[in-house]
């Protein structure tokens, strides 16, 4: 059996449900907004035009750590904007659920991830490498918060200079090939 990951991330940010949702809704953006964990972000299947379940993405992912990881995900519900829900397969199986929510002029997000993992690296070195796999989700989260932190600022921006003020997400550790 696979080794089994349960990761629970809360982000708290200035800023509207709505807004929160829209970025994180539109997976295709990953790779723009948050360049440290997502290197390539594919549709495979763009699923309800409405709640976008059922639509399939494939992605290229790293952390901190010197692996990169294969795998796709399928939106299995959605709720805007409240939150969505995913299947993922690949280099690891298992669920993801984005819960948002207004706090007044703040947005709780948090995400539960939940995932056994397949790619041989992650399952064989489990057993001893199980905080460092932690402390590497906890650094892509970080570089999340982060990421979404500064693309609201964009998204806000009266102005070019404005938006061209605001600085780069953090990138990737490592260059992959």
């Amino acid at each position: 059996m696979a080794p089994e990951y349960a990761f629970l991330t809360r982000w708290r940010v200035v800023g509207t449900a709505e807004e929160v949702a829209e970025i994180l809704g539109d997976a295709t953006s990953l790779a723009r907004w948050w360049p440290s964990v997502y290197l390539d972000v594919k549709e495979l299947a763009p699923g309800d035009p409405t709640t976008r379940t059922g639509r399939v993405i494939d992605l290229y992912t790293k952390g901190w750590l010197p692996y990169t990881l294969r795998w796709k995900f399928t939106v299995t519900e959605s709720n805007p904007p409240h939150g969505f829900k995913l299947r993922a397969e690949g280099d690891f199986e298992g669920t993801g659920v984005w819960t948002i929510r207004q706090d007044g002029e703040y947005v709780e997000a948090i995400y539960d991830w939940r995932i056994a993992a397949t790619k041989p690296l992650l399952r064989y070195g489990s057993f001893v490498l199980r905080p460092i796999f932690a402390a590497n989700h906890r650094w892509a989260m970080a570089r999340g918060l982060e990421s979404i932190e500064l693309e609201l600022r964009r998204r806000r921006a009266r102005t070019p200079a404005e938006r061209e003020a605001v600085p780069p997400p953090p990138g990737p550790t490592f260059q992959s090939h």
